[in-house]
């Protein structure tokens, strides 16, 4: 699977996963997220009869998802039950108070991170941050909300003393990607993976040699598939809230930990940078 599910929940692996399944997976994996506690008093006969599927397509859906088998996910599956996960991403009520719905959205944004982190791929991560402190350039590239995402990442990354920008047009995008060179880094966030404006700007990029790291949320979206490294998010939705909205925590916290990895390895070099930086911001206080 390339991320980390080794300690990742069944549900959220399912839910995670959900997009990249085929029909009859995704039927398996509905059946599971409808009834979990059904499940568990099932054997793999019962489940592919209930579905009119082949025993071997649920026991090879168990191992996609990072199982030996039915019934190691079915202890899994036990587990969750046992002892909950409270589902955080709660259907917003009409009767909720504002702080109930204040908290719906604080646990959600928890929920998000935790099961990123969940997700991280180490080795993907250390060859991101090998890539950024090598760079000569480092350019974000975000459209819509993650246009935001990308101008957050420019104000970070300026500190780092490696050159950094940020565009959140298409036309200066595609611009911009045709003068890359094998020297330089584009980072592209994209929640679905599917923007075409970012695989435009990817494809002219990776024809001038320039490396390429994808922050997106589809394991295998079009652009998480075409770009050098890429770097995923988890969310869910809900009736009030995208999962858009609330990937936009993950994005922003895996920004973070590129910088502050960037940051940490180029020790003095990074810190005189931030110093400057910091005595050139003092001049606008009073």
């Amino acid at each position: 699977m390339g991320a980390n599910f080794q300690n990742f929940p069944c549900l959220p692996r399912i839910r995670t996963m959900y997009p990249q399944f085929s029909e009859k997976e995704k039927a398996i994996a509905d059946y599971i997220l409808n009834d979990p506690k059904k499940i568990i008093h099932l054997t793999i006969n019962q489940l592919s009869d209930d579905l009119c599927v082949a025993d071997a397509t649920v026991f090879r859906f168990c191992k996609r998802i990072g199982f030996s088998g039915f019934q190691a996910m079915k202890i899994a599956l036990a587990s969750e039950i046992v002892a909950p996960i409270k589902d955080i991403h709660e259907t917003i009520k009409e009767n909720d108070t504002e702080i109930q719905i204040t908290e719906k959205v604080f646990k959600a944004n928890i929920r998000t991170l935790e099961d990123t982190l969940h997700l991280f791929n180490e080795i993907r991560l250390e060859e991101a941050i090998e890539l950024i402190m090598n760079a000569r350039k480092i350019e974000f590239y975000g459209n819509g909300g993650s246009g935001v995402i990308a101008l957050d990442a420019h104000h970070k990354f300026l500190r780092t003393g490696i050159q950094s920008v940020a565009y959140t047009d298409s036309h200066f995008q595609i611009m911009s990607a045709s003068q890359l060179t094998e020297q330089d880094v584009l980072i592209l966030i994209s929640h679905s993976g599917s923007n075409k404006d970012m695989l435009d700007v990817l494809q002219i990029a990776k024809k001038n040699g320039a490396k390429s790291i994808g922050i997106t949320h589809l394991a295998k979206s079009p652009l998480s598939q075409k770009v050098d490294i890429p770097l995923f998010t988890a969310s869910q939705e809900t009736d009030y809230r995208s999962e858009a909205l609330s990937s936009r925590i993950a994005q922003l916290s895996i920004i973070d930990a590129l910088y502050v990895n960037v940051m940490a390895k180029r020790e003095k070099s990074g810190q005189e940078s931030l110093q400057k930086m910091r005595e050139a911001i003092s001049m606008k206080k009073l």
